[in-house]
């Protein structure tokens, strides 16, 4: 498991295994140690950068108003997560993706907005709306993932291209770029549909949602954007059966593609088999009204509702995810590749302050959108994500596809109103 899980689809424990899985294991929770101190239980899910799992236990231990015990949880985390919040023996403070729209209106998390009542400007705005329902923020972002597209410089500049800015320069330089031995463009083994999700919306100046709630792209531009995509395929520029998929850079790097849309993990493998011969680039803009689109995630740091040491967990998430800005650049940069949460955070770190490095961080403050809405239900991701896989790879009508899934996301939006 890593962090990369924010921006691609996960697998699926059964609930019911969750269930045992986040009780069983769980100890002491809203009592005391032998000092007389509260004790709170802290939830990660497992990361894979080696050292991550020390770095958080010391963090832990500097803390000096609670004897807060972190648990590593390997498996399906956000389904034992949401398992637990439902017994009264869940972590005090958790690790959530969200938290998701059924817990906010559930009650079961903390209100957290106070906490940011001096660093709210700081945060990247991207990530933290998608933890604010309501104008309430209900989970302080930890660290950055985002996702970008990689591009071979040689080969580009071998072809006479220029790195792609636009939609329409991506389909042409990837057709362009597409030899017996080398695809122009991996967009992963099933085409794009499982990755891509609303970045192309995005870049046509749309939304999955827009602030107030509704469908953002019920219009004409969403047709013509994604019907683009499926020229990608249908010209066979796009790898397809790559050994690994789209997380993986080793496509890239192994020269099976000249350009690879990855995420911002990659970058260090990348660099360390390509050295300068690699550029990044968000998602290209298409039409008049279109922008970049860099697709942005975050874990954050959320209280269960249901603890017995509300101001510590609270008073720990403060002291951790806003005040301890040296721990905080320490678990974005030292433990794998990613981007603080803070943006004064980011436009410091050394790390991130020259090259592609630079460049991404850059792009996913000036061009980051939330990668899923909080009013974006699976129900909805699922119809939308079908009909994009019918789109790219069948070359159905796009126009037709997507009024269907309007129909659906807006009685879903519905739904989820009536909720709160």
């Amino acid at each position: 498991m890593s962090r990369r899980r924010l921006l691609g689809a996960g697998g699926g424990l059964a609930l019911t295994g969750a269930l045992a899985s986040a009780c069983g294991s769980n100890t002491g929770r809203g009592g005391d140690d032998h000092a007389g101190q509260p004790v709170i239980e802290q939830w990660y899910h497992q990361y894979g950068e080696p050292g991550t799992e020390q770095a958080v236990r010391r963090y832990a231990d500097a803390f000096e108003q609670a004897n807060v015990r972190v648990q590593w949880r390997p498996g399906n985390y956000d389904q034992q997560t949401a398992a637990a919040l439902l017994t009264d023996s869940g972590p005090d403070v958790f690790e959530a993706s969200g938290p998701t729209l059924d817990q906010i209106q559930g009650g079961q998390v903390i209100d957290l907005t106070e906490l940011l009542s001096e660093a709210k400007d700081d945060f990247n705005q991207a990530v933290l709306e998608q933890k604010t329902y309501q104008g309430k923020v209900w989970g302080i972002p930890q660290v950055i993932d985002t996702q970008l597209l990689y591009y071979r410089k040689s080969l580009l500049e071998d072809a006479g291209l220029e790195p792609p800015r636009t939609l329409d320069a991506l389909i042409d330089a990837a057709k362009k770029l597409t030899t017996k031995e080398v695809k122009g463009l991996f967009l992963g083994n099933d085409g794009g549909p499982g990755v891509l999700a609303g970045t192309p919306l995005n870049a046509a100046g749309l939304s999955l949602v827009t602030e107030d709630g509704k469908v953002g792209f019920d219009d004409p531009a969403a047709a013509r954007t994604l019907g683009k995509l499926h020229q990608l395929y249908a010209e066979k520029s796009l790898l397809l059966g790559a050994p690994s998929d789209w997380s993986d850079p080793a496509a890239f790097t192994q020269g099976l593609t000249a350009m690879q849309w990855s995420g911002l993990w990659a970058l260090p493998q990348v660099q360390k088999a390509l050295g300068d011969d690699f550029g990044v680039l968000p998602f290209p803009q298409d039409g008049p009204d279109g922008k970049p689109a860099v697709p942005v995630g975050a874990y954050g740091a959320a209280v269960n509702a249901k603890t017995k040491h509300k101001a510590e967990a609270k008073a720990y998430v403060k002291w951790l995810w806003v005040d301890r800005t040296e721990y905080q650049e320490d678990f974005a940069l030292r433990y794998g590749f990613h981007i603080p949460a803070r943006i004064s955070l980011a436009r410091k770190a050394a790390k991130l302050r020259s090259g592609a490095a630079g460049e991404a961080a850059r792009y996913a403050t000036d061009y980051g959108h939330v990668s899923e809405p909080l009013l974006w239900t699976a129900a909805s991701k699922t119809d939308y994500q079908d009909a994009l896989s019918r789109i790219i790879k069948g070359g159905a009508n796009p126009d037709r596809e997507l009024r269907s899934v309007i129909r659906k996301a807006e009685a879903e939006l519905r739904r989820v109103k009536k909720k709160s």
